[in-house]
This record gives structure tokens, C-alpha cells and sequence, in this order.
């Protein structure tokens, strides 16, 4: 009797999720605040005028821009790209929008529609319907992570991510002289066992349909590999690989891709919680392949775009992403030359797109 008097005394005196000691939690609720006191230098304007790469705005045929325009000019951006421009009538009045109110803040990159691969002529319909693009104003091609990961031909197959029927298009940016921004596949451990050792564990658990497996559709190594092996076979195509091609947290191995494929630039996208935590090895980086690599946000957030700025501008230790489930970790800057801060934020960017406006930043 008295053993059950103890028992029915604990259960209701310590409900479930509380331990004699304090409340019991799991890692997505322990969140703690660091106590390290550590001098701190937020960044909430970047230091030169940039280009971001890599933007997404769907309504531009028909958004006011002067909202998105001010956005911009608090964080210092001067020119945004929109990859999100799509094709014929939709990029034509994205343009057009454009050209009527901020002709000079803003680029357009087309898209292609990739459902009717297989059917006779697709490649060279597609490239002629990007060169119509290009006619309109289109300044690039951003291709999708639907490619490698979705998208179908007419006979029901995945389509890979260097299928031979969309050379043409490949081709089609060399001969105009345009670049391809493209997403290929996603974090490596996305397919990995979603366990206590995966590190998107989190992510995983709060957007389950991101989980991939190496039959849905593929295995990460073998869209990676087919993204890398069309590289290879368009070596006059500039191609910007988006978050660094998922090997932001492999430094040395995205070195070695890099000098293997000198058309294959990177964009920092969605990846700088992976540079902020391994800081001298990621400037080490900047500082080699400075020519190279392209400022870029990917999401429209203005109130992100301060924790790029930190990372790559000052010394600062040990500070918060914005994010925990993409990282649970503490970031440092990596506290670049501004040799190096200028091309990444626009120098690149203009060689890449020579129509940027040169007027909007500075003169060296």
C-alpha cells in the first residue's frame, strides 16, 4: 500500500516531461543562450554594393517594385537577379516591368519547361525558345532541382541531370554568351539514415518531404555526378552552381571539382551556416577561388541577409545562425580582404552578366 501511495505521488507531482531535477526536454526545444562574452560587430548593411544571384520573385510581371526596391537599398543591395522568370508571355512582362520602373536593379533569368523531353525536336524547340527568351531580355537560364529529382520525359523516366537531349540548350547558352545558374539535388544527408548521427535530423523531422532515399529518386552521388559530368561535356558553358554544389561542407573535395572544371563557378546560397563554422578553411577558399565565387541568398528574407554580411566580413566569434534547423551550431566570420569581398559581392557577378549597370558600384 505504501508503494502505491509513493507511486501515485511521483506521477502526479512530476508529470510526464518534468524529472525530479527540472523539465525534461528534447533538442528541438534546447535552445540555450550562450553566456560567452565575446566583442560583437552585427553587420546590417553590407559593406559594398552586391549583386545577389540568386532571388525568386514569381510575381514580377505585375509586383510594385519600388517595395522590393527599398528592401534593397537598406541592405545595400544594388542589383537582385530573378531566377524565377520563366518563359515567353510571363518573362516578357517580367521585363517589361522592369524596364518601366528600376531598369537597372534588377535581371531576369528564363526558365525551361522540361515536360515534354523525348517528344521529336525537344532540344532544339527549347533552345530556340531560349534564345526567343534572350531577345526579350532574359540575361541567363536558371535550371531547377526538379531536374535529376522530378522531372519526367514523355515516357515516364526520370530525367537525368545530363541527358543528352538537353544539350542543345547547354549549347545554346555558349553560343549566347549567358549563364546557367543551376540546383542540383539537395544536402547529402537528406538521404542519409535519419537517425541520432544525421545532422539535418531536425530539418528532416520538420519537413519530412525532403527526405530522399537512393530510390527516391536516385542516389545523391549519382545526380551529383551527372550535374559534374555535363559540366564537363560544355566546357564553354559558365555555369553557377547554387550552394556551392552541396559541398560547402567539403572544402577540399569542392577545391579539387573546381580545378577540374574551370566553367563551374559557386553561389553561397542557403550554405552560409557550413562556411561560418569552419572559418579558416572557408577564407582559405575565398582568398584561392576569389574569381569565382558569387554572393547569393537564395530566399527573400531582408532580415537574413545580416548574418551573410557578419560571416563574411568580420572577425566575430561564435554567433547565432538564424535558422536551428538548418544549424545548431555557432558561426564565425571569416573577415575577408576587400579585394576578395568585391568580387563576391559584384565583380563576379558583372563579368558574368556585363549588363549590370557598372554606375551602381564603386570605381577601382
Amino acid at each position: 500500500m505504501k508503494k502505491y501511495i509513493l507511486i501515485t505521488f511521483l506521477l502526479t507531482a512530476f508529470p510526464p516531461g518534468l524529472s525530479l531535477y527540472g523539465q525534461e526536454m528534447g533538442f528541438e526545444q534546447y535552445n540555450p543562450k550562450s553566456t560567452l562574452v565575446v566583442p560583437e560587430h552585427p553587420v546590417k548593411r553590407a559593406k559594398f554594393p552586391f549583386v545577389d544571384i540568386h532571388s525568386h520573385q514569381f510575381r514580377m510581371p505585375s509586383q510594385e517594385l519600388s517595395v522590393l526596391v527599398r528592401a534593397m537599398d537598406s541592405l545595400n543591395l544594388a542589383v537582385m537577379v530573378n531566377l524565377s522568370g520563366g518563359s515567353g508571355d510571363n518573362l516578357k512582362a517580367a521585363v517589361e516591368n522592369v524596364n518601366a520602373h528600376y531598369p537597372n536593379r534588377f535581371v531576369v533569368f528564363a526558365n525551361v519547361d522540361f515536360s515534354g523531353v523525348g517528344s521529336p525536336g525537344w532540344g532544339q524547340k527549347a533552345a530556340a525558345q531560349l534564345e526567343e527568351d534572350v531577345k526579350n531580355g532574359a540575361s541567363g537560364l536558371k535550371i531547377y532541382k526538379s531536374l535529376g529529382l522530378r522531372n519526367r520525359d514523355v515516357d515516364g523516366n526520370r530525367i537525368a541531370v545530363d541527358d543528352p537531349r538537353l544539350d542543345p540548350i547547354w549549347a545554346k547558352c555558349a553560343e549566347l554568351n549567358i549563364p546557367v545558374l543551376i540546383h542540383s539535388a539537395d544536402p547529402k544527408s537528406f538521404w542519409d539514415p535519419m537517425d541520432a548521427n544525421n545532422e539535418r535530423w531536425l530539418e528532416l523531422k520538420t519537413r519530412p518531404r525532403r527526405k530522399r532515399t537512393d530510390t527516391d529518386p536516385a542516389p545523391w552521388q549519382q545526380i551529383i555526378d551527372e550535374q559534374h559530368r555535363m559540366f564537363r561535356k560544355h566546357p564553354k558553358t559558365n555555369f553557377i552552381n547554387a550552394h556551392m554544389g552541396w559541398y560547402a561542407n567539403n572544402l577540399g573535395r569542392l577545391s579539387e571539382l573546381m580545378d577540374e572544371m574551370p566553367n563551374m563557378n559557386v553561389g553561397i546560397g542557403a550554405i552560409i551556416a557550413e562556411l561560418g563554422r569552419q572559418p579558416r578553411m572557408a577564407k582559405a577558399f575565398f582568398i584561392k577561388y576569389q574569381d569565382r565565387i558569387l554572393f547569393g541568398k537564395d530566399a527573400w528574407n531582408p532580415s537574413e541577409f545580416p548574418t551573410y554580411f557578419r560571416v563574411l566580413e568580420t572577425a566575430d566569434e561564435y554567433f547565432p545562425y538564424y535558422k536551428k534547423y538548418h544549424a545548431f551550431w555557432s558561426m564565425y566570420g571569416l573577415d575577408l580582404p576587400d579585394t576578395v569581398l568585391k568580387k563576391v559581392y559584384y565583380k563576379n557577378a558583372m563579368r558574368l552578366l556585363p549588363k549590370i549597370d557598372a554606375s551602381l558600384f564603386p570605381e577601382d
